[in-house]
């Protein structure tokens, strides 16, 4: 069996092997990205004749600019891939955005675009754009279909791409070093708690815990950092919900795919040009609690939502999911109190606590490892106090040893003995399924 270093390898050599570069194909940089810009500018320009098709008109503007100059068929052909996927895609990251293997492109410069593969960084060279204002319009392709936009009256977008991909962008004034792209492409694969199982996430007991758990309607925070999976393990436990139940999902940018039969999403609005019309995460969960939810899934809280998140849960709306960005379930509930304090919520330290420990009932840490893999590193439930501090429990845990010598994560997953005091919310709902976990020696 490969290693994850070796398939990673392999596929990076693959792709070098496979996709040449525009300046390999095309060695006059500056010749070009004159062709380039000459013929997209003439095509947007003028309208297409009616008795034409698209190639041949692609086809009819190449050869007119290209007319002096002593170009090959290759050179000739690549120019015509270049501009085809500019009308018909995404400019030069068409591919990359077709690339399976590729689960997030990141844009620098025009000439500076990385990669990710199997969780680890290179720098590819198979692409570049002509310049900044071409990265702009090409980011401006992309968010047009979600009514985005951007521009140096809103210099900055988070939003979704229309196939569950998520894309920041941030331009001048805000970045000085011209336009910064960042597109975390949505795996298709990567939909089922199967998966996860498959390559090493979590255990089966870990997964069959956190399907009773949200079929048990526990309220769980999945918290990690950028980029360990947070949103994927939240969307995948989501799909554990009962298909006749009411769920409202509420998200800056639309990113969960739920299955069930009665799921209304919500979605935030940035202000428009006149600084007005802003909707955000705290607005839609307000909201969300006047429309009768069974399930309220908010995809991350990061402020003063968070009461009102925690408020929903202690009230009534039990089975709550939200993600929330930090290293430890410890982390999770410093930051917790902290979103509350902060949104102007006028009550003691210890009354915030009892309020989280009263609201909360699982909290799940995801993690990138440094080999680029990720694990469910701890489930825990939020016990009781010890002073004036809220205990956590460890239900399952991730314990790594080391690194083997091809720079892998070693280490083994644990199951804490004794029976959560969650597992019997989870059996008052008539859910037995892990008593051959929690109570091995009754069978």
């Amino acid at each position: 069996m490969k290693t994850l270093r070796e398939a990673f390898d392999i596929k990076v050599r693959e792709r070098k092997q496979n996709v040449l570069s525009d300046y390999e194909i095309f060695p006059d940089k500056k010749l070009l990205d004159k062709l380039r810009t000459e013929i997209i500018e003439n095509l947007i320009d003028n309208e297409m004749p009616s008795n034409v098709s698209l190639t041949e008109w692609i086809n009819d503007e190449i050869d007119k600019t290209i007319e002096g100059y002593d170009l090959t068929n290759l050179e000739r052909s690549h120019l015509f891939n270049l501009i085809d996927n500019e009308i018909n895609g995404y400019g030069p990251i068409s591919e990359l955005l077709e690339d399976d293997n590729i689960t997030e492109i990141m844009i620098n410069s025009p000439d500076e675009i990385y990669i990710e593969i199997d969780g680890q960084l290179v720098k590819d060279e198979s692409v570049s754009f002509i310049n900044d204002e071409h990265i702009i319009r090409t980011v401006q392709r992309l968010i047009e279909p979600m009514g985005r936009v951007i521009d140096a009256s809103m210099p900055m977008v988070d939003s979704r791409l229309e196939d569950g991909s998520r894309i920041n962008a941030v331009i001048p004034p805000l970045s000085t070093k011209g336009p910064v792209v960042t597109i975390r492409k949505f795996k298709e694969n990567m939909t089922s708690i199967d998966e996860l199982i498959r390559i090493g996430t979590l255990t089966p007991y870990m997964a069959r815990f956190l399907d009773a758990a949200v079929r048990g309607k526990l309220n769980m925070i999945v918290c990690g950092g950028t980029g360990s999976g947070k949103t994927t393990l939240l969307n995948i436990l989501s799909g554990f919900i009962q298909d006749n139940e009411r769920i409202i999902t509420i998200e800056d940018a639309a990113e969960l795919k739920l299955n069930q039969s009665h799921v209304i999403s919500l979605e935030t609005r940035t202000v428009n040009y006149e600084a007005e019309g802003e909707i955000t995460i705290r607005d839609l969960v307000i909201n969300s609690l006047r429309m009768r939810p069974d399930r309220i899934i908010v995809g991350e809280v990061r402020g003063s939502e968070a009461f009102d998140m925690l408020q929903a849960m202690n009230t009534g709306h039990d089975g709550s999911l939200t993600t929330l960005h930090a290293n430890s379930p410890a982390d999770a509930l410093n930051r917790l109190e902290t979103m509350v304090l902060m949104g102007g919520i006028d009550i003691p330290i210890k009354a915030v606590r009892e309020y989280i420990i009263s609201a909360i009932d699982v909290i799940v840490n995801i993690e990138r490892m440094s080999d680029g893999r990720r694990k469910v590193t701890s489930i825990v439930e939020l016990e009781n106090f010890s002073g004036d501090e809220i205990k956590l429990k460890e239900i399952f845990a991730f314990k790594q040893k080391g690194l083997t010598d091809k720079g892998e994560v070693d280490g083994e997953f644990i199951l804490y003995k004794g029976v959560p005091k969650v597992y019997k919310k989870i059996k008052a709902r008539g859910i037995n399924d892990l008593d051959d976990i929690f109570y091995p020696e009754e069978k």
